[in-house]
């Protein structure tokens, strides 16, 4: 596992948006079979879906091969705003020619959150056709991440004892957040079978928790890794460059 980390840095948060739409069409473009991504919620990352939904970068990519996932979800009813997966389906997936088979979603209330990582765990589980994850076949080609103030990422948040959890691909999550919303996300063994991750993050809100990261803090977000290099898309804001 690779915790390589390679830093592309962009003038402001629509140059980044470019730059990661870029490089998401460029990481599929030689893959053959079913390619798997999976997607994170956040503003910085609603503006690269945006540009995947129009060209150049829609034209590039082979829509009836992508699958779609998401590396977290708030477990609330299906039309709330907060719906990670409500805001890639009105930014990207109702502009281009996917199929619903190809949309892999995180069940909304009112299921139990257990409920709803256990039935994700099950559908990961058959996509990728094996009940045990092969490090020489990681499971998602491209995997999204943002970054929290408090440096969680997807939803593993510092201190909990889901960052601890190596036998479940997906759990229910415990947020470090007020008010209480009840979640599910991938675990890092899950988060690590990816060829290529990319966290986006734009801002100078970024810039003191990315100090932490990067100077190598106990973080959920510096405790990630790959089968290849971690990619951080960031703005000049958020680098402080």
């Amino acid at each position: 596992m690779s915790t390589e980390r390679i830093l592309d840095v962009s003038p402001d948060a629509d140059a980044l948006a470019d730059r990661a739409a870029d490089w998401f069409v460029a990481e599929l473009a030689n893959r053959s079979g079913p390619l798997a991504v999976a997607l994170s919620g956040g503003s910085t990352p609603k503006r690269l879906y945006e540009r995947l939904a129009r060209d150049p970068w829609r034209s590039a990519l082979d829509f009836g091969r992508i699958h779609w996932f998401w590396g977290d979800e708030r477990v609330v009813p299906a039309d709330d705003p907060r719906r990670n997966t409500l805001m890639v389906e009105t930014a990207l997936l109702a502009h281009v020619p996917v199929s619903a088979a190809n949309i892999h979603i995180i069940a909304a209330s009112p299921i139990t959150p257990e409920d709803a990582a256990a039935a994700y765990e099950v559908e990961l589980k058959r996509f990728y056709g094996s009940d045990n994850l092969d490090p020489e076949r990681p499971l998602f080609d491209i995997m999204l991440l943002g970054i929290g103030s408090d440096g969680h990422t997807a939803s593993l948040f510092p201190g909990k004892p889901s960052l601890a959890i190596r036998d479940r691909w997906v759990v229910s999550s415990e947020p470090g957040l007020d008010p209480f919303v009840p979640r599910v996300t991938l675990t890092f063994p899950a988060i690590a079978s990816s060829r290529a991750v990319a966290f986006l993050a734009a801002g100078a809100d970024k810039k003191p928790i990315l100090d932490k990261v990067f100077a190598g803090a106990d973080l959920p977000s510096a405790h990630v890794t790959a089968a290849g290099p971690i990619h951080w898309f960031l703005d000049k804001a958020a680098s402080g460059s």
